[in-house]
């Protein structure tokens, strides 16, 4: 009988040997599996990785294994094709944070959250600087330079009659390649969606006959004050101006008429000379805006403020002095005139 035991108690000690080999390579496993990676040594926190579209999971173990010191990325191939999860990473650029181990890096590349990069249109910046500044992103890619506005305007499929006003100032992120057409169509969207929200609810007594009417007031509003509070207010001034049929003599719209030419001095020959945009020469508003209007010059040109001022002229300090009569707004002149000069 004892010698036909020995064979069960060989057979016994193997298997138990095999469960703890396998138990322990479990926990190796699963060590490694969250383990942080032994990044090279860099003052940033991240790490940025590109995955370009169809690469497969082998090749792309050897890349993290290369720009990463991802250890063992054979296992790591192995693991992810096991998971079935080997043809649902997404293509893209990573930002992998010190400290990740090879789990979180797998959920990383699976979450598709690529890295943004964000450009910026100003308010009161022209559509000019904001392509110019557009353009001057390296993450963008460029298709509309060279391309006049008529031919810009139709590649957005824009329904307003120019470029100008028409992007609505604020960052928009967007990943590597993204082209230039598809952010502007972003920032056009964006202010088409807040003229949907803001133009029913405008004030009752406003001149304008159409939402682009307001967007152009919006943008003199925007280029003659960055002082919030007092917006509504050159709104109510230059409300007031057209139901009397004055001019609005703005001086930000001789400039914008002046183009190239302006430099930083507006003479009375600049006031004299007839543009679409002069407002000292023209009648009403100008064919279209003069910059990028922001939510706070568009509600303000949606709501003007009540009262009886009729001009406004700068104290120097961004602010602006109201007067109801031509004689207490050219003493305004002389004062605000005087201070600036003496400093």
């Amino acid at each position: 009988m004892k010698m036909r035991l020995a064979p069960l108690k060989i057979y016994t000690g193997i298997s138990l040997g095999l469960v703890a080999a396998v138990f322990a390579a479990g926990l190796w496993f699963l060590n490694y599996l969250d383990t942080p990676i032994t990044m090279a040594q860099t003052e940033q926190q991240t790490a940025i990785i590109n995955v370009a579209p169809g690469t497969g999971v082998n090749r792309l173990a050897n890349q993290l294994s290369q720009e990463l010191g991802l250890k063992q990325p054979r296992l790591f191939a192995g693991w992810v094709r096991f998971r079935g999860e080997d043809r649902s990473i997404k293509s893209g650029e990573y930002a992998v944070e010190t400290g990740s181990t090879p789990r979180d890096l797998l959920a990383l590349l699976l979450s598709g959250r690529n890295v943004q990069y964000p450009v910026t249109f100003i308010e009161g910046w022209t559509a000019k600087q904001a392509l110019q500044n557009l353009w001057a992103v390296d993450t963008v890619q460029a298709t509309l330079q060279g391309l006049d506005e008529k031919d810009i305007l139709q590649a957005l499929q824009s329904p307003w009659p120019a470029l100008e006003g028409s992007l609505f100032p604020d960052t928009y992120f967007h990943t590597r390649g993204t082209t230039d057409l598809e952010i502007l169509r972003r920032a056009q969207q964006r202010m088409l969606d807040i003229i949907d929200i803001e133009w029913p609810v405008r004030a009752h007594e406003t001149p304008y006959g159409s939402p682009w009417e307001a967007l152009i007031m919006a943008s003199i509003i925007e280029r003659e004050s960055g002082h919030q509070a007092e917006k509504p207010d050159i709104a109510g001034v230059f409300v007031r101006r057209l139901a009397l049929g004055m001019r609005l003599q703005s001086d930000p719209t001789v400039i914008y008429g002046m183009g190239e030419t302006y430099e930083g001095v507006i003479r009375r020959s600049d006031l004299n000379t007839t543009t679409p945009w002069n407002t000292y020469r023209i009648n009403g508003l100008p064919p279209t805006p003069i910059a990028l209007p922001g939510l706070d010059s568009l509600q303000a040109a949606l709501h003007p403020a009540p009262g009886s001022a009729l001009y406004f002229v700068s104290r120097g300090d961004g602010s602006h002095q109201f007067s109801d009569t031509l004689e207490q707004h050219n003493q305004a002149v002389q004062r605000y005139l005087r201070n600036n000069t003496s400093e």
